[in-house]
């Protein structure tokens, strides 16, 4: 009887430990394949969320630079009806016949209304512009694209400044030539100085930012010359 149940018990001592193992391998097999399972959604993830980042990257950068075109656009236009207007500003105050001078009045003061929506809509759109350029930042952690659109937020806020002083700027020659009158034989501001005066001065702070502006200009040329070809390193 011994011999039977040392027997026995050895098989039931090695039944038990091949399904030990068995078992074992089994978890072991399972959570093996959990992990890879893991690791394979984690980098699924991964990806989408890149290519979701790409996609939003792009998108945002050609919107931001569509508006960015229709701001420079609309500024071209209020630049060439300002520039004409303050021509026939100074031709109305240097003209010597009277009817001329009220014509060219005429023309001057036209042409300031003209400018003036047009910078406003080109002040909003560097704005919005702007607004664009510093949302598609989040959608990239790459230091050449976040310095690039850097230079391009800069010059949109730059941009809907200089846009503003020239609506500053066409109202107050609107506002100048309503005034001109004819005086001892030639067009004359009777009483406008403080007008006037700020008409200089928003010109002038026009000419300090408008130099910045074309600095940024010249900077983003060169930096599309000599960046793009390591655009993809991340600092």
């Amino acid at each position: 009887m011994v011999r039977v149940f040392d027997r026995n018990m050895f098989i039931m001592t090695f039944s038990v430990m091949i399904g030990f193992i068995v078992i074992t391998y089994f978890v072991a097999d399972i959570v093996h394949r959990s992990q890879i399972q893991a690791l394979n959604t984690e980098h699924t993830l991964e990806i989408e969320t890149i290519e979701e980042n790409n996609i939003n990257f792009t998108s945002g950068f050609l919107e931001s630079s569509v508006l960015l075109d229709s701001a420079r656009e609309d500024r071209a236009f209020g630049n060439y009806h300002f520039d004409i207007a303050h021509l026939f500003y100074t031709s109305a105050l240097s003209e010597r016949n009277q009817s001329v001078m009220n014509d060219y009045k005429n023309l001057s003061i036209y042409n300031s209304t003209q400018a003036m929506p047009m910078y406003l809509s080109s002040h909003y759109n560097f704005l919005e512009a702007s607004d664009f350029f510093e949302t598609t930042k989040g959608f990239t952690v790459y230091g050449n694209y976040l310095q690039l659109l850097n230079l391009y937020v800069n010059l949109t806020q730059s941009g809907a400044r200089l846009t503003m002083l020239r609506y500053n700027a066409s109202l107050y020659l609107k506002m100048l030539t309503e005034n001109i009158t004819y005086v001892n034989g030639s067009g004359a501001l009777e009483n406008m100085i403080e007008l006037l005066l700020l008409f200089n001065e928003t010109m002038a702070m026009y000419g300090g930012e408008l130099g910045g502006y074309e600095e940024l200009l010249e900077e983003i040329d060169e930096y599309d010359i000599k960046g793009f070809s390591t655009i993809r390193e991340p600092t």
